[in-house]
């Protein structure tokens, strides 16, 4: 297991990062996407039938091409969160982060004492003691967890600033469908309401100095993304299999 984070370190140099989400529990498709260039795979435990168990091989799979596995977690509980991080992954998105008390329970959760509540037990993601002390693992740890929240509601814009001065927050992350339902505009994520809005939040988080991801369904949307001021942009492997195979059809078929 590498113990570094490359992509905090590409974020940290200013570099713009590009992701995928994988909501099936498939290590093969996670080895397709690192091979193809992917800076990092996001395991889609929200909306995807993936568990603890069926993360591991999928974070080997990762590993083993040479890119960090992120998950997506739909709790906002440390104990699920520990699950995933004592596989091993390299950083933790949380959904529906709407105040700064919810900020910081997530960020707290990868984090261990005194920063955070993080659980200590040992295990993969201390290379079951064969390598470095604890007391340095630790620290390795708290350095390598890429702790990302997501703004999804348009409630959390009264308390954006109190989210941003939240410490040790990574990336603030927009996901315009659950903010374009919250605005009264399901299935519009391209809405300008929504577009308005999720710039005025990554104006607020620059000034703060916190780095803003989204998603983008394709290259010209993630380049779009990337000049608005995102610095991590993810796209969806699912959506990515359909575009392609439509476009084979309709090659084929006419």
């Amino acid at each position: 297991m590498d113990l570094g984070n490359p992509v905090k370190q590409k974020l940290a140099d200013g570099k713009t990062v590009f992701g995928c989400f994988i909501p099936p529990a498939s290590a093969v498709t996670v080895e397709i996407l690192a091979l193809a260039g992917f800076d990092f795979v996001l395991l889609d435990a929200e909306h995807g039938p993936i568990s603890p168990e069926s993360a591991y091989p999928m974070i080997l799979a990762a590993e083993s091409r040479g890119v960090p596995a992120f998950a997506r977690i739909g709790q906002n509980d440390k104990q699920v969160i520990l699950k995933f991080l004592d596989l091993g992954i390299s950083g933790v998105m949380v959904p529906q982060v709407n105040n700064a008390a919810q900020a910081e329970q997530a960020v707290a959760a990868t984090k261990f004492v005194p920063r955070g509540t993080r659980g200590l037990a040992g295990g993969r993601a201390f290379n079951y003691g064969l390598k470095q002390s604890a007391p340095e693992m630790v620290t390795i740890l708290n350095d390598r967890v890429l702790t990302i929240i997501q703004f999804e509601h348009k409630d959390a814009l009264e308390h954006l600033d109190d989210i941003l001065g939240v410490p040790d927050l990574d990336i603030l992350f927009v996901g315009p469908n659950d903010l374009a339902q919250s605005l009264g505009l399901p299935g519009q994520p391209g809405h300008p309401d929504v577009t308005k809005m999720g710039d005025e939040v990554v104006a607020r988080a620059k000034s703060r100095g916190v780095k803003l991801g989204t998603v983008a369904a394709d290259a010209a949307s993630a380049l779009a993304a990337k000049a608005r001021g995102f610095d991590m942009i993810v796209a969806n492997s699912p959506g990515l299999l359909a575009s392609a195979a439509r476009a084979y059809i309709t090659g084929v078929k006419g």
